[in-house]
């Protein structure tokens, strides 16, 4: 099993407030570290209450994992496996029409990473996929290989923010002529043939998150869910959000500063102390913004 650690623990839990008999949404709950810390903290002061949590995740096997770590939560806990994308339906259907809190945790977890089987990392052989829920949508792969040079080269510039990115997409298509592209390994070596190394990040990188956030519409599932977050909310309920990078921070900044329903609560985003990014070096990058709902 691949062990994930929840980023901004203490701050998530400093910031949602848990109290007992409330309701609250982890939109992707993951293998449940921050699910069972606000279950904890809320069932500690009373241990028998109303408390609830729907945990939505669209990856399986992380939600199995979740699924026994917050086993002794008995009923307490509904799990649903889609896209928080779809999270106002799956709230109706699961009676969490009026939550107190709800998280939303962007990263993806380290055994998505560490797992060659899943192919998000170019450090190790494997397929090159990318899916959060490999049971449907397209793959990494297909749209290597499908995409035409235009498509390749504004996703990586507009979600890589690779600043080479058509020469990147030149390469792509001329090798493909070739053979296709399966493997991690086989995009990773191609992209490091057009770009230089530069310090300890791999030429890829930036490539890779492209091509992982186009599979995954990560930023066109965070626009969608958003409002619908906002409507979930009972007046005083928290909206917390963590990001990786800054194409979602940019548009979490802006929806909260936007949003008329919502009093933003972080006047800057909260960052991962010295320590935590020393004991959780993948901490580094993550951002933590909360807003809460007023009412008007």
């Amino acid at each position: 099993m691949f062990t994930h650690k929840s980023v901004l623990l203490q701050e998530v839990l400093d910031h949602l407030q848990p109290e007992p008999n409330q309701s609250f949404i982890d939109g992707t709950v993951g293998q449940g570290g921050h699910s069972r810390a606000i279950l904890m903290r809320a069932l500690s002061v009373v241990p028998s209450n109303k408390t609830r949590l729907l945990a939505i995740d669209r990856d399986a096997e992380n939600l199995s994992v979740a699924r026994k770590q917050l086993s002794e939560f008995g009923d307490s806990v509904v799990f649903v496996h889609d896209s928080y994308a779809n999270v106002k339906a799956n709230a109706y259907a699961h009676q969490f029409t009026h939550v107190n809190g709800i998280l939303l945790d962007l990263g993806f977890a380290s055994s998505h990473v560490d797992d060659p089987r899943r192919g998000f990392s170019f450090r190790a052989e494997g397929p090159l996929d990318m899916r959060y829920d490999t049971s449907k949508g397209m793959t990494a792969a297909d749209i290597v290989d499908t995409w035409s040079e235009d498509e390749l080269a504004r996703i990586f510039r507009q979600y890589g923010e690779e600043k080479q990115a058509s020469r990147v997409a030149q390469a792509i298509i001329a090798e493909r002529t070739q053979h296709r592209f399966l493997k991690t390994t086989e995009l990773a070596a191609c992209v490091s043939r057009v770009l230089r190394s530069s310090g300890k990040i791999h030429p890829a990188t930036r490539v890779f998150q492209a091509l992982r956030i186009a599979v995954n519409d990560e930023l066109g599932e965070l626009r969608r869910a958003l409002p619908d977050f906002v409507d979930l909310l009972l007046p005083g309920g928290r909206l917390l959000i963590i990001t990786f990078h800054s194409l979602e921070d940019r548009i979490v900044k802006q929806f909260m500063k936007e949003n008329s329903q919502l009093r933003v609560v972080t006047k800057h985003a909260i960052k991962p102390s010295k320590d935590e990014i020393q004991s959780n070096p993948r901490a580094r990058s993550a951002k933590l913004r909360v807003a809460e709902k007023i009412d008007i």
